[in-house]
């Protein structure tokens, strides 16, 4: 006799960008405050069948009617309401970052909760018709691009008798750079270039009686405005950061975080040496995510 597949009840999560709540992707079962009507329903309708009682008959036949009124409104308050992952912004292995979620529905809709498995509940009183953006917290325990454990909707409104909910994997990663742990980290001072118009870093709109030695003039050629390059202090001291000898590299990296982001604060040029990837000198909330970055997946 041939073997028949049993599929489960609950089909496993799989990565997607976006998700349209339906039929297969939700799921509903009593409250235990449904149970209880149910239970109550029940009763009522055992006494009105011993007494002969219409109008206990009658209430009984109302609750039931309710409830599975009840069930159809419930279901229907997530019916169609689309999942969507937007850009998730970098964060700490180990300290609560935020994942940007999408809902986009077409009518307004009651009061739901959302979550990242395993975290914080989000409660969102009222879902507005067209696009509406929250944020899910959650913690990484590892660096790198990380997903989220399974996002969970659900909903008891509009009576509280039935709860329905649905499992969204996202398909978007996230950033999580390393733990910040203070410790030793290696230091060098880089050697410096004899010629001040070979370390300019930026542009700027040019000034005027500005210097013609400072004027951009290849960008110029171009058809761009004019525009001065910005130099390095030359007394502004730099600083190259490297795993600390003897130290573990996982470690190492966590010790590398923390004093760049401490650096960052303190308004210091610095760069990275890891694993044969270089950063030169600078500073910048675009030089730290960077160095962030490589240290998170170099």
């Amino acid at each position: 006799m041939a073997h028949r597949t049993v599929k489960p009840f609950f089909k496993p999560s799989r990565p997607c960008a976006e998700l349209k709540l339906g039929h297969r992707s939700l799921y509903i079962i009593p409250s235990r405050f449904g149970a209880l009507w149910i239970a109550a329903a029940g009763l009522l309708l055992l006494v009105a069948i011993q007494t002969g009682s219409n109008s206990t008959l009658l209430l009984a036949f109302l609750m039931l009617g309710l409830m599975l009124l009840a069930m159809f409104l419930t279901h229907d308050t997530l019916q169609g309401l689309t999942l969507r992952c937007a850009g998730p912004s970098p964060a700490f292995a180990g300290e609560p970052a935020e994942y940007p979620l999408q809902l986009e529905s077409s009518a307004a809709r009651p009061r739901c909760s959302l979550r990242v498995q395993g975290h914080a509940v989000v409660v969102c009183d009222r879902i507005a018709a067209g696009t509406t953006t929250l944020t899910l917290p959650w913690v990484a325990e590892h660096r790198g691009w990380q997903l989220p454990s399974p996002v969970q909707i659900e909903t008891i409104a509009p009576l509280g008798l039935f709860i329905c909910w649905g499992r969204w994997q996202p398909q978007q990663p996230q950033l999580i750079w390393p733990r910040r742990r203070s410790g030793p980290v290696a230091e060098t001072q880089p050697p410096r270039s004899i010629n001040g118009l070979e370390e300019w870093q930026d542009l700027r709109p040019v000034r005027e009686g500005e210097r013609p030695a400072l004027v951009d003039w290849a960008s110029a050629a171009r058809g761009r405005p004019l525009q001065a390059k910005v130099f390095n202090d030359p007394e502004e001291p730099e600083v190259i950061l490297a795993p600390a000898p003897g130290v573990a590299l996982e470690l190492a990296r966590e010790h590398l975080a923390d004093r760049i982001w401490r650096l960052h604060h303190g308004g210091a040029c610095y760069g990275l040496q890891i694993q044969g990837l270089s950063l030169a000198p600078s500073k910048g909330v675009r030089h730290r995510d960077a160095c962030l970055e490589a240290l998170a997946t170099a």
